[in-house]
Protein backbone atom coordinates (compact mmCIF):
# COMPACT_ATOMS: atom_id res chain seq x y z
CA UNK A 1 0.00 0.00 0.00
CA UNK A 2 2.73 2.36 0.45
CA UNK A 3 4.24 1.66 -2.57
CA UNK A 4 1.33 2.41 -3.96
CA UNK A 5 0.63 5.53 -2.47
CA UNK A 6 4.20 6.78 -3.45
CA UNK A 7 2.93 5.77 -7.14
CA UNK A 8 -0.39 7.78 -6.95
CA UNK A 9 1.70 10.72 -5.19
CA UNK A 10 4.61 10.46 -8.13
CA UNK A 11 1.88 11.00 -10.86
CA UNK A 12 0.38 13.94 -8.88
CA UNK A 13 2.85 16.09 -8.89
CA UNK A 14 4.65 14.67 -12.21
CA UNK A 15 1.47 16.59 -13.66
CA UNK A 16 2.38 20.11 -11.91
CA UNK A 17 5.51 20.41 -12.43
CA UNK A 18 7.64 22.82 -14.98
CA UNK A 19 8.17 20.50 -17.37
CA UNK A 20 4.46 18.99 -18.13
CA UNK A 21 2.93 22.83 -17.36
CA UNK A 22 4.61 23.86 -20.70
CA UNK A 23 2.69 20.72 -22.41
CA UNK A 24 -1.02 21.97 -20.71
CA UNK A 25 -0.55 25.18 -21.61
CA UNK A 26 -0.09 23.93 -25.48
CA UNK A 27 -2.87 22.36 -26.00
CA UNK A 28 -6.52 22.37 -24.50
CA UNK A 29 -7.85 20.34 -21.46
CA UNK A 30 -11.44 19.68 -20.73
CA UNK A 31 -12.38 19.61 -16.37
CA UNK A 32 -15.67 16.98 -15.94
CA UNK A 33 -16.74 14.30 -14.21
CA UNK A 34 -17.79 16.30 -10.66
CA UNK A 35 -19.84 18.86 -9.22
CA UNK A 36 -18.32 21.81 -11.12
CA UNK A 37 -19.85 24.75 -9.01
CA UNK A 38 -19.80 28.39 -11.61
CA UNK A 39 -20.45 31.09 -8.91
CA UNK A 40 -21.56 33.00 -12.43
CA UNK A 41 -25.08 33.77 -11.44
CA UNK A 42 -27.76 34.40 -8.26
CA UNK A 43 -27.95 31.04 -7.29
CA UNK A 44 -26.35 28.02 -7.58
CA UNK A 45 -25.65 26.84 -10.98
CA UNK A 46 -23.42 23.36 -12.69
CA UNK A 47 -21.15 23.30 -15.55
CA UNK A 48 -20.87 19.62 -17.00
CA UNK A 49 -17.44 20.13 -18.49
CA UNK A 50 -15.18 23.48 -18.13
CA UNK A 51 -12.63 23.60 -21.05
CA UNK A 52 -9.17 25.55 -20.67
CA UNK A 53 -6.77 26.84 -22.95
CA UNK A 54 -3.25 28.60 -22.20
CA UNK A 55 -4.30 29.50 -18.74
CA UNK A 56 -7.90 30.81 -19.32
CA UNK A 57 -11.37 29.69 -19.02
CA UNK A 58 -12.60 28.97 -22.92
CA UNK A 59 -15.57 27.07 -22.51
CA UNK A 60 -18.48 26.07 -19.99
CA UNK A 61 -20.70 23.88 -20.98
CA UNK A 62 -22.13 20.56 -21.22
CA UNK A 63 -19.82 17.44 -21.49
CA UNK A 64 -21.43 16.55 -25.31
CA UNK A 65 -20.49 20.08 -26.43
CA UNK A 66 -17.51 20.42 -24.81
CA UNK A 67 -16.02 16.58 -26.06
CA UNK A 68 -17.32 17.92 -29.65
CA UNK A 69 -16.03 21.33 -29.69
CA UNK A 70 -12.76 20.68 -28.48
CA UNK A 71 -11.88 16.73 -29.72
CA UNK A 72 -8.37 16.77 -29.50
CA UNK A 73 -8.19 18.15 -25.56
CA UNK A 74 -6.79 16.32 -22.59
CA UNK A 75 -9.33 15.13 -20.29
CA UNK A 76 -8.99 15.48 -16.09
CA UNK A 77 -11.85 13.67 -14.92
CA UNK A 78 -13.18 15.19 -11.20
CA UNK A 79 -14.09 11.32 -10.04
CA UNK A 80 -16.72 12.67 -8.12
CA UNK A 81 -14.39 15.79 -6.37
CA UNK A 82 -16.69 19.41 -6.44
CA UNK A 83 -14.72 22.01 -8.66
CA UNK A 84 -15.22 25.68 -7.48
CA UNK A 85 -13.71 29.27 -8.28
CA UNK A 86 -10.42 29.51 -6.87
CA UNK A 87 -10.56 30.91 -3.36
CA UNK A 88 -10.08 34.57 -3.11
CA UNK A 89 -8.31 36.45 0.03
CA UNK A 90 -9.18 39.89 -0.15
CA UNK A 91 -7.70 41.48 2.78
CA UNK A 92 -4.14 39.56 4.51
CA UNK A 93 -1.34 40.87 5.98
CA UNK A 94 1.67 39.69 4.66
CA UNK A 95 4.17 41.61 7.01
CA UNK A 96 2.31 40.20 10.19
CA UNK A 97 2.41 36.88 8.54
CA UNK A 98 5.90 36.92 8.12
CA UNK A 99 6.22 38.34 11.63
CA UNK A 100 4.21 36.55 13.65
CA UNK A 101 4.82 32.30 12.23
CA UNK A 102 8.32 32.35 12.92
CA UNK A 103 8.28 33.88 16.27
CA UNK A 104 6.71 32.90 19.53
CA UNK A 105 3.02 32.45 19.70
CA UNK A 106 0.66 32.55 22.63
CA UNK A 107 -2.36 32.99 22.00
CA UNK A 108 -5.84 32.63 23.72
CA UNK A 109 -6.82 29.73 20.90
CA UNK A 110 -5.11 27.02 19.26
CA UNK A 111 -2.81 28.01 16.17
CA UNK A 112 -2.47 25.81 13.48
CA UNK A 113 0.69 26.03 11.58
CA UNK A 114 2.75 24.17 9.17
CA UNK A 115 4.08 21.39 11.04
CA UNK A 116 3.23 22.26 14.51
CA UNK A 117 0.36 23.87 16.70
CA UNK A 118 0.63 26.38 19.04
CA UNK A 119 -1.22 25.43 21.79
CA UNK A 120 -3.68 27.80 23.20
CA UNK A 121 -3.29 29.46 26.43
CA UNK A 122 -6.09 30.80 28.77
CA UNK A 123 -5.51 32.86 32.62
CA UNK A 124 -2.97 35.14 34.03
CA UNK A 125 -0.90 32.65 35.67
CA UNK A 126 -0.57 29.78 32.96
CA UNK A 127 0.07 33.14 30.28
CA UNK A 128 3.18 34.05 32.29
CA UNK A 129 4.19 30.82 33.33
CA UNK A 130 4.39 29.76 29.64
CA UNK A 131 5.87 33.28 28.54
CA UNK A 132 8.28 32.97 30.83
CA UNK A 133 9.02 29.29 29.92
CA UNK A 134 9.38 30.65 26.14
CA UNK A 135 11.90 33.47 27.01
CA UNK A 136 13.96 31.05 28.77
CA UNK A 137 13.75 28.44 26.43
CA UNK A 138 13.79 30.16 22.95
CA UNK A 139 15.29 33.87 23.66
CA UNK A 140 18.38 34.94 22.09
CA UNK A 141 20.00 37.78 24.21
CA UNK A 142 21.07 39.83 21.08
CA UNK A 143 17.39 39.70 19.56
CA UNK A 144 14.42 41.16 20.71
CA UNK A 145 11.98 38.43 21.55
CA UNK A 146 8.85 38.97 20.25
CA UNK A 147 5.69 37.34 21.22
CA UNK A 148 2.64 37.55 19.54
CA UNK A 149 -1.33 36.90 20.43
CA UNK A 150 -1.27 38.37 23.83
CA UNK A 151 -5.24 39.59 24.73
CA UNK A 152 -6.12 41.00 28.36
CA UNK A 153 -9.38 39.26 28.31
CA UNK A 154 -7.58 36.11 28.33
CA UNK A 155 -4.59 36.70 29.71
CA UNK A 156 -4.84 39.39 32.57
CA UNK A 157 -3.02 42.28 32.68
CA UNK A 158 0.41 43.20 30.89
CA UNK A 159 3.32 45.63 32.12
CA UNK A 160 7.00 46.90 31.25
CA UNK A 161 7.41 45.70 34.94
CA UNK A 162 5.93 42.36 34.84
CA UNK A 163 8.34 41.52 31.77
CA UNK A 164 11.21 43.21 33.57
CA UNK A 165 10.01 40.48 36.06
CA UNK A 166 10.35 37.37 33.64
CA UNK A 167 13.77 39.20 32.56
CA UNK A 168 15.67 41.82 32.61
CA UNK A 169 18.27 41.27 30.16
CA UNK A 170 16.68 39.83 27.85
CA UNK A 171 14.54 42.38 25.31
CA UNK A 172 11.30 41.14 25.06
CA UNK A 173 8.22 42.51 22.66
CA UNK A 174 4.78 41.11 22.86
CA UNK A 175 2.88 42.02 20.23
CA UNK A 176 -1.00 42.15 20.90
CA UNK A 177 -3.49 39.67 19.42
CA UNK A 178 -4.97 41.94 17.47
CA UNK A 179 -1.36 43.46 15.99
CA UNK A 180 -2.43 47.25 16.97
CA UNK A 181 -0.53 47.42 20.26
CA UNK A 182 3.03 45.86 21.75
CA UNK A 183 4.52 46.05 25.56
CA UNK A 184 8.54 46.17 25.83
CA UNK A 185 10.33 45.75 28.92
CA UNK A 186 13.46 47.68 29.61
CA UNK A 187 15.66 45.94 27.76
CA UNK A 188 13.79 46.29 24.16
CA UNK A 189 13.33 49.87 25.29
CA UNK A 190 16.95 50.21 25.13
CA UNK A 191 17.67 47.74 22.15
CA UNK A 192 15.12 50.06 19.76
CA UNK A 193 17.23 53.23 21.26
CA UNK A 194 14.33 55.11 22.03
CA UNK A 195 13.40 57.70 24.86
CA UNK A 196 9.86 59.10 26.75
CA UNK A 197 10.73 61.92 24.65
CA UNK A 198 10.36 60.82 21.33
CA UNK A 199 6.70 59.90 22.20
CA UNK A 200 5.88 63.56 23.64
CA UNK A 201 2.36 64.29 23.41
CA UNK A 202 1.24 61.45 21.93
CA UNK A 203 -1.86 59.92 24.08
CA UNK A 204 -1.77 56.31 22.94
CA UNK A 205 1.55 55.69 24.49
CA UNK A 206 2.10 55.07 28.07
CA UNK A 207 5.48 55.08 28.89
CA UNK A 208 5.24 53.34 32.88
CA UNK A 209 3.75 50.48 31.24
CA UNK A 210 5.79 50.29 28.13
CA UNK A 211 2.25 49.79 26.14
CA UNK A 212 2.54 51.65 22.67
CA UNK A 213 -1.55 50.89 21.40
CA UNK A 214 -3.16 52.66 18.35
CA UNK A 215 -1.53 55.77 17.25
CA UNK A 216 1.86 54.98 19.82
CA UNK A 217 2.06 52.00 18.21
CA UNK A 218 2.31 53.38 14.25
CA UNK A 219 4.90 55.81 15.78
CA UNK A 220 7.09 52.86 17.24
CA UNK A 221 6.53 50.42 13.92
CA UNK A 222 9.09 52.47 12.23
CA UNK A 223 11.76 51.68 14.78
CA UNK A 224 10.91 48.27 15.21
CA UNK A 225 11.05 47.96 11.09
CA UNK A 226 14.71 46.89 11.36
CA UNK A 227 13.83 43.94 13.63
CA UNK A 228 10.88 43.12 12.61
CA UNK A 229 12.53 42.84 9.13
CA UNK A 230 15.06 40.17 9.98
CA UNK A 231 15.50 39.11 6.38
CA UNK A 232 16.17 35.13 6.88
CA UNK A 233 13.47 34.92 9.77
CA UNK A 234 11.16 37.32 7.81
CA UNK A 235 11.22 34.74 4.66
CA UNK A 236 11.27 32.08 6.93
CA UNK A 237 7.72 33.84 7.58
CA UNK A 238 6.65 34.26 4.46
CA UNK A 239 7.61 30.95 3.23
CA UNK A 240 4.89 29.38 5.75
CA UNK A 241 2.65 32.17 5.38
CA UNK A 242 2.70 30.24 1.12
CA UNK A 243 2.04 27.21 3.10
CA UNK A 244 -1.07 27.88 3.94
CA UNK A 245 -2.27 29.65 1.36
CA UNK A 246 -1.65 26.92 -0.70
CA UNK A 247 -2.83 24.33 1.41
CA UNK A 248 -6.93 26.17 2.26
CA UNK A 249 -7.09 26.30 -1.67
CA UNK A 250 -6.32 29.89 -2.26
CA UNK A 251 -5.39 31.39 -5.45
CA UNK A 252 -5.70 35.06 -5.14
CA UNK A 253 -4.84 36.96 -1.73
CA UNK A 254 -4.65 40.48 -1.44
CA UNK A 255 -3.20 42.94 1.43
CA UNK A 256 -4.90 46.06 1.99
CA UNK A 257 -2.71 48.79 3.59
CA UNK A 258 0.87 48.42 2.20
CA UNK A 259 3.03 49.00 3.76
CA UNK A 260 2.68 48.21 7.57
CA UNK A 261 6.21 49.27 8.56
CA UNK A 262 8.73 50.00 5.66
CA UNK A 263 7.62 49.91 2.07
CA UNK A 264 11.47 48.99 0.01
CA UNK A 265 11.81 46.47 2.66
CA UNK A 266 9.07 44.85 2.82
CA UNK A 267 8.34 45.19 -0.76
CA UNK A 268 11.76 43.62 -1.74
CA UNK A 269 11.08 40.61 0.69
CA UNK A 270 7.34 39.94 -0.61
CA UNK A 271 9.00 40.13 -4.17
CA UNK A 272 11.80 37.52 -3.11
CA UNK A 273 9.60 35.29 -2.05
CA UNK A 274 7.14 35.30 -4.89
CA UNK A 275 9.97 35.11 -7.11
CA UNK A 276 9.51 31.19 -5.95
CA UNK A 277 6.30 31.47 -8.39
CA UNK A 278 4.15 30.06 -6.00
CA UNK A 279 0.32 29.00 -7.26
CA UNK A 280 -1.43 32.62 -6.53
CA UNK A 281 -1.22 35.83 -7.29
CA UNK A 282 -0.71 38.96 -4.76
CA UNK A 283 -2.41 41.79 -4.87
CA UNK A 284 -1.50 45.45 -3.03
CA UNK A 285 -3.39 48.38 -1.62
CA UNK A 286 -0.93 51.38 -0.64
CA UNK A 287 -1.80 52.35 3.12
CA UNK A 288 -2.68 55.92 2.51
CA UNK A 289 -2.28 56.51 6.58
CA UNK A 290 1.29 55.19 6.81
CA UNK A 291 2.49 56.65 3.69
CA UNK A 292 1.50 60.35 4.68
CA UNK A 293 3.49 59.62 7.56
CA UNK A 294 6.47 58.16 5.47
CA UNK A 295 6.40 60.85 3.09
CA UNK A 296 5.47 63.75 4.80
CA UNK A 297 1.89 64.14 4.40
CA UNK A 298 -1.61 63.26 1.97
CA UNK A 299 0.01 64.80 -1.03
CA UNK A 300 3.15 63.29 -0.86
CA UNK A 301 1.36 60.11 -0.41
CA UNK A 302 -0.75 60.89 -2.95
CA UNK A 303 2.25 61.49 -5.40
CA UNK A 304 4.24 57.84 -4.12
CA UNK A 305 1.18 56.10 -4.99
CA UNK A 306 0.63 57.01 -8.55
CA UNK A 307 4.21 55.68 -9.36
CA UNK A 308 3.48 52.46 -8.39
CA UNK A 309 2.79 50.70 -11.11
CA UNK A 310 6.47 50.40 -11.46
CA UNK A 311 6.77 47.64 -8.76
CA UNK A 312 4.44 45.29 -10.75
CA UNK A 313 5.93 42.10 -11.61
CA UNK A 314 3.78 38.72 -13.08
CA UNK A 315 2.53 37.94 -9.69
CA UNK A 316 2.52 41.24 -7.18
CA UNK A 317 0.11 44.21 -8.38
CA UNK A 318 -0.75 47.41 -6.52
CA UNK A 319 -4.17 47.51 -7.77
CA UNK A 320 -4.74 51.00 -9.57
CA UNK A 321 -6.89 53.66 -8.30
CA UNK A 322 -7.24 52.26 -4.63
CA UNK A 323 -6.04 53.09 -1.09
CA UNK A 324 -6.16 51.91 2.96
CA UNK A 325 -7.47 54.22 5.56
CA UNK A 326 -7.69 53.50 8.79
CA UNK A 327 -10.79 54.89 11.07
CA UNK A 328 -11.25 53.85 14.46
CA UNK A 329 -9.55 50.90 16.78
CA UNK A 330 -9.05 46.85 16.56
CA UNK A 331 -11.80 45.32 17.91
CA UNK A 332 -9.61 42.68 19.73
CA UNK A 333 -7.92 45.03 21.95
CA UNK A 334 -12.05 46.41 22.52
CA UNK A 335 -10.60 49.69 21.13
CA UNK A 336 -13.10 50.24 18.36
CA UNK A 337 -15.50 53.20 19.20
CA UNK A 338 -18.81 52.70 19.89
CA UNK A 339 -21.61 54.90 20.23
CA UNK A 340 -22.90 53.59 23.40
CA UNK A 341 -20.04 53.51 26.35
CA UNK A 342 -18.19 49.88 27.05
CA UNK A 343 -19.71 48.40 30.20
CA UNK A 344 -16.37 48.82 32.20
CA UNK A 345 -15.89 52.27 31.49
CA UNK A 346 -12.95 52.58 28.76
CA UNK A 347 -13.55 54.37 25.59
CA UNK A 348 -12.68 53.37 22.20
CA UNK A 349 -9.66 55.17 20.05
CA UNK A 350 -9.26 56.56 16.83
CA UNK A 351 -6.40 55.52 14.64
CA UNK A 352 -6.57 58.38 12.48
CA UNK A 353 -7.17 61.62 14.17
CA UNK A 354 -10.60 62.78 12.66
CA UNK A 355 -9.87 65.78 11.04
CA UNK A 356 -6.83 64.05 9.10
CA UNK A 357 -9.16 61.15 8.12
CA UNK A 358 -11.61 63.55 6.77
CA UNK A 359 -8.96 65.64 4.93
CA UNK A 360 -7.44 62.34 3.38
CA UNK A 361 -11.41 60.86 2.37
CA UNK A 362 -11.89 63.81 0.39
CA UNK A 363 -9.03 63.51 -1.23
CA UNK A 364 -8.71 60.45 -2.53
CA UNK A 365 -12.62 60.43 -3.12
CA UNK A 366 -12.03 63.89 -5.76
CA UNK A 367 -9.18 61.55 -7.37
CA UNK A 368 -11.70 59.09 -8.31
CA UNK A 369 -10.14 56.42 -5.74
CA UNK A 370 -11.72 53.38 -4.45
CA UNK A 371 -11.69 53.79 -0.64
CA UNK A 372 -11.05 50.78 1.38
CA UNK A 373 -11.41 52.04 5.04
CA UNK A 374 -10.48 49.95 8.28
CA UNK A 375 -14.02 50.39 10.49
CA UNK A 376 -14.95 48.56 13.15
CA UNK A 377 -17.24 50.33 15.89
CA UNK A 378 -20.95 51.27 14.99
CA UNK A 379 -19.39 54.75 16.08
CA UNK A 380 -16.01 54.50 14.01
CA UNK A 381 -18.45 53.03 10.47
CA UNK A 382 -20.91 55.75 11.23
CA UNK A 383 -18.28 58.54 11.31
CA UNK A 384 -17.20 57.20 8.04
CA UNK A 385 -20.44 56.80 6.41
CA UNK A 386 -20.80 60.43 7.56
CA UNK A 387 -17.89 61.76 6.03
CA UNK A 388 -18.94 60.03 2.73
CA UNK A 389 -22.14 61.83 2.65
CA UNK A 390 -20.58 64.90 2.34
CA UNK A 391 -18.11 63.65 0.15
CA UNK A 392 -21.04 62.45 -2.69
CA UNK A 393 -22.38 65.42 -1.90
CA UNK A 394 -19.49 67.75 -2.85
CA UNK A 395 -18.59 65.47 -6.06
CA UNK A 396 -21.59 62.52 -6.67
CA UNK A 397 -20.01 59.81 -7.63
CA UNK A 398 -21.82 57.03 -9.25
CA UNK A 399 -19.96 53.13 -8.48
CA UNK A 400 -17.68 54.40 -6.17
CA UNK A 401 -17.52 51.51 -4.32
CA UNK A 402 -15.80 52.46 -0.67
CA UNK A 403 -15.82 49.55 1.05
CA UNK A 404 -16.08 48.92 4.99
CA UNK A 405 -13.69 46.64 6.21
CA UNK A 406 -13.97 44.17 9.07
CA UNK A 407 -17.17 46.15 10.53
CA UNK A 408 -17.17 44.22 13.98
CA UNK A 409 -20.32 45.62 14.84
CA UNK A 410 -23.44 47.81 13.49
CA UNK A 411 -26.97 48.07 13.54
CA UNK A 412 -29.94 46.98 11.28
CA UNK A 413 -29.96 50.76 10.60
CA UNK A 414 -26.65 51.43 9.58
CA UNK A 415 -26.60 48.37 6.90
CA UNK A 416 -29.90 49.98 5.25
CA UNK A 417 -27.76 53.74 4.75
CA UNK A 418 -24.44 51.07 3.98
CA UNK A 419 -27.23 49.70 0.96
CA UNK A 420 -28.57 53.39 0.16
CA UNK A 421 -25.08 55.05 -0.38
CA UNK A 422 -24.07 51.68 -2.46
CA UNK A 423 -21.03 50.95 -0.14
CA UNK A 424 -19.55 47.80 0.16
CA UNK A 425 -18.00 45.35 2.87
CA UNK A 426 -15.57 43.02 3.43
CA UNK A 427 -15.61 41.73 6.95
CA UNK A 428 -14.38 39.20 9.20
CA UNK A 429 -17.08 36.28 10.23
CA UNK A 430 -14.30 35.12 12.48
CA UNK A 431 -15.06 38.19 15.38
CA UNK A 432 -18.00 36.49 16.30
CA UNK A 433 -16.40 32.83 16.81
CA UNK A 434 -13.52 34.33 18.69
CA UNK A 435 -15.16 36.99 20.73
CA UNK A 436 -18.48 36.60 20.98
CA UNK A 437 -18.55 34.76 24.50
CA UNK A 438 -16.17 37.13 26.10
CA UNK A 439 -17.18 40.52 24.85
CA UNK A 440 -20.74 39.49 25.90
CA UNK A 441 -19.08 39.06 29.28
CA UNK A 442 -16.81 42.67 29.67
CA UNK A 443 -16.81 44.66 27.37
CA UNK A 444 -19.68 45.03 24.91
CA UNK A 445 -22.66 43.20 27.37
CA UNK A 446 -24.96 40.44 25.67
CA UNK A 447 -26.64 41.92 22.97
CA UNK A 448 -23.65 43.98 21.27
CA UNK A 449 -21.42 40.52 22.01
CA UNK A 450 -23.89 38.09 20.09
CA UNK A 451 -24.53 39.94 17.42
CA UNK A 452 -21.13 40.87 16.31
CA UNK A 453 -20.77 41.23 12.13
CA UNK A 454 -24.14 41.22 11.62
CA UNK A 455 -24.22 39.38 8.14
CA UNK A 456 -27.48 38.77 7.26
CA UNK A 457 -28.66 42.69 7.37
CA UNK A 458 -26.30 42.85 4.84
CA UNK A 459 -27.24 39.77 2.58
CA UNK A 460 -30.95 40.59 2.80
CA UNK A 461 -30.29 44.20 1.21
CA UNK A 462 -28.03 42.69 -1.36
CA UNK A 463 -25.12 44.71 0.12
CA UNK A 464 -22.03 43.37 -1.87
CA UNK A 465 -20.15 41.72 1.22
CA UNK A 466 -16.75 39.77 0.92
CA UNK A 467 -15.26 37.68 3.83
CA UNK A 468 -11.53 37.89 4.97
CA UNK A 469 -9.33 36.64 7.82
CA UNK A 470 -7.40 39.42 8.01
CA UNK A 471 -4.88 37.02 8.30
CA UNK A 472 -3.52 37.27 11.09
CA UNK A 473 -6.92 37.85 13.15
CA UNK A 474 -7.85 34.46 11.78
CA UNK A 475 -6.87 31.48 10.10
CA UNK A 476 -6.25 31.78 6.58
CA UNK A 477 -9.00 29.39 6.00
CA UNK A 478 -11.99 30.60 4.01
CA UNK A 479 -13.83 27.35 4.38
CA UNK A 480 -13.95 28.36 8.04
CA UNK A 481 -14.62 32.00 7.34
CA UNK A 482 -17.63 30.64 5.32
CA UNK A 483 -18.79 28.07 8.01
CA UNK A 484 -18.80 30.66 10.69
CA UNK A 485 -21.18 32.58 8.69
CA UNK A 486 -23.53 29.82 7.79
CA UNK A 487 -23.52 28.58 11.12
CA UNK A 488 -23.18 31.65 14.07
CA UNK A 489 -21.13 29.13 16.72
CA UNK A 490 -19.11 30.50 19.07
CA UNK A 491 -16.09 29.06 20.30
CA UNK A 492 -17.85 27.87 23.49
CA UNK A 493 -20.38 26.02 20.61
CA UNK A 494 -23.38 28.99 21.37
CA UNK A 495 -25.11 28.96 18.38
CA UNK A 496 -26.24 33.08 18.69
CA UNK A 497 -28.05 35.59 17.10
CA UNK A 498 -29.39 32.90 14.52
CA UNK A 499 -31.22 35.40 12.40
CA UNK A 500 -28.05 36.62 11.23
CA UNK A 501 -26.91 33.56 9.53
CA UNK A 502 -26.54 33.23 5.77
CA UNK A 503 -26.80 30.50 3.14
CA UNK A 504 -24.28 28.56 1.76
CA UNK A 505 -24.65 30.23 -1.77
CA UNK A 506 -23.85 33.77 0.08
CA UNK A 507 -21.44 32.31 2.14
CA UNK A 508 -19.48 30.67 -0.74
CA UNK A 509 -19.34 34.02 -2.93
CA UNK A 510 -18.48 35.76 -0.10
CA UNK A 511 -14.97 33.66 -0.87
CA UNK A 512 -14.84 33.84 -4.38
CA UNK A 513 -17.06 36.38 -6.90
CA UNK A 514 -18.04 38.61 -4.18
CA UNK A 515 -14.14 38.64 -3.06
CA UNK A 516 -13.32 39.49 -6.66
CA UNK A 517 -15.60 42.77 -6.42
CA UNK A 518 -14.45 43.68 -3.69
CA UNK A 519 -10.81 44.11 -5.53
CA UNK A 520 -12.75 45.46 -8.42
CA UNK A 521 -11.59 41.80 -10.41
CA UNK A 522 -14.87 40.67 -11.24
CA UNK A 523 -13.95 40.76 -14.42
CA UNK A 524 -11.17 38.56 -14.28
CA UNK A 525 -11.89 36.38 -11.19
CA UNK A 526 -14.16 34.62 -8.91
CA UNK A 527 -16.32 32.59 -10.95
CA UNK A 528 -15.53 30.03 -13.67
CA UNK A 529 -16.97 31.60 -16.75
CA UNK A 530 -15.95 31.88 -20.53
CA UNK A 531 -12.87 34.48 -20.80
CA UNK A 532 -11.86 34.66 -16.96
CA UNK A 533 -8.65 33.45 -15.33
CA UNK A 534 -8.44 29.23 -15.53
CA UNK A 535 -8.44 29.37 -11.42
CA UNK A 536 -10.36 26.82 -10.02
CA UNK A 537 -10.50 25.09 -5.94
CA UNK A 538 -10.96 20.99 -6.19
CA UNK A 539 -13.01 19.70 -2.83
CA UNK A 540 -13.45 16.90 -1.18
CA UNK A 541 -16.91 17.08 -0.69
CA UNK A 542 -19.44 19.52 -1.85
CA UNK A 543 -20.19 22.40 0.47
CA UNK A 544 -23.77 22.49 -0.61
CA UNK A 545 -23.81 18.53 0.22
CA UNK A 546 -22.30 18.20 3.37
CA UNK A 547 -23.98 19.17 7.03
CA UNK A 548 -23.22 23.02 7.29
CA UNK A 549 -21.44 22.01 10.31
CA UNK A 550 -19.08 20.27 8.19
CA UNK A 551 -18.43 22.50 5.66
CA UNK A 552 -14.59 24.09 7.77
CA UNK A 553 -13.56 20.43 7.47
CA UNK A 554 -13.51 19.82 3.81
CA UNK A 555 -10.75 19.01 2.29
CA UNK A 556 -9.07 20.69 -0.44
CA UNK A 557 -7.77 18.33 -2.57
CA UNK A 558 -5.70 20.90 -5.12
CA UNK A 559 -6.13 24.10 -6.77
CA UNK A 560 -5.69 24.48 -10.40
CA UNK A 561 -4.03 28.26 -11.06
CA UNK A 562 -4.03 30.00 -14.67
CA UNK A 563 -4.59 26.49 -16.00
CA UNK A 564 -1.52 24.22 -14.42
CA UNK A 565 -2.70 21.76 -11.17
CA UNK A 566 -1.42 22.11 -8.02
CA UNK A 567 -1.62 19.47 -5.56
CA UNK A 568 -2.36 20.00 -1.79
CA UNK A 569 0.25 17.85 -0.78
CA UNK A 570 -0.37 18.42 3.02
CA UNK A 571 -3.85 16.98 2.25
CA UNK A 572 -3.33 14.33 0.53
CA UNK A 573 -0.46 12.93 2.39
CA UNK A 574 -2.85 12.53 5.51
CA UNK A 575 -4.74 10.13 2.99
CA UNK A 576 -4.05 6.24 1.76
CA UNK A 577 -4.14 5.76 -1.86
CA UNK A 578 -8.23 4.52 -1.64
CA UNK A 579 -9.26 7.50 -0.01
CA UNK A 580 -7.48 9.69 -2.43
CA UNK A 581 -8.73 7.86 -5.60
CA UNK A 582 -5.90 5.65 -7.90
CA UNK A 583 -4.76 7.38 -10.64
CA UNK A 584 -5.62 6.28 -13.82
CA UNK A 585 -5.41 8.65 -17.38
CA UNK A 586 -7.31 11.36 -17.26
CA UNK A 587 -8.22 10.66 -13.95
CA UNK A 588 -7.30 14.01 -11.13
CA UNK A 589 -8.37 12.16 -7.93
Amino acid sequence: MKNLYLIVLLVLIAGCNNDTSKVAQSQKTIYSGGDIITMSGSSLEYAEAVVVDKGSIVFVGTRAEANKNYPKSKHRLLNGRTMMPGFIEPHVHASLAATILPNEIIAPYDWILPGETKKGVTGHDAYRQRLTESVAEKANADEIFFVWGYHQLWHGDLSRSLLNDISTDQPIAVIHRSFHEVYLNDAAIDAMNITESDFSGNPQVDWAKGHFYEGGWMALAPRMAPLLLDGSNYMKGLGMMTQLIRQNGITTIAEPGFPSVSFEGEYALLKAEMAKNPPFDVYLIPNGTQLASMKGGNQEALAFIKTLPEYTTDNIKFLPHQVKLFADGAIYSQLMQMKDDYTDGHHGEWMTPLNMLQQQMSLYWNQGYKLHIHANGDKGIQQVLDFAVMDQQAKPRQDHRLTLHHMGYFTDAMAQQIADMGVEASVNPYYLWALSDKYAETGLGTKRGENLVALNSLAKRNVPTSYHSDFAMAPIEPLTLAWTAINRVTSNNNKVSQDQRVNTYTAMKAITISAARTLNLEGDIGSIESGKTANFTILKENPFKVDPMLIKDITVLATVYKGTLHVNKAANLKKSALSVGLIRPGRLF
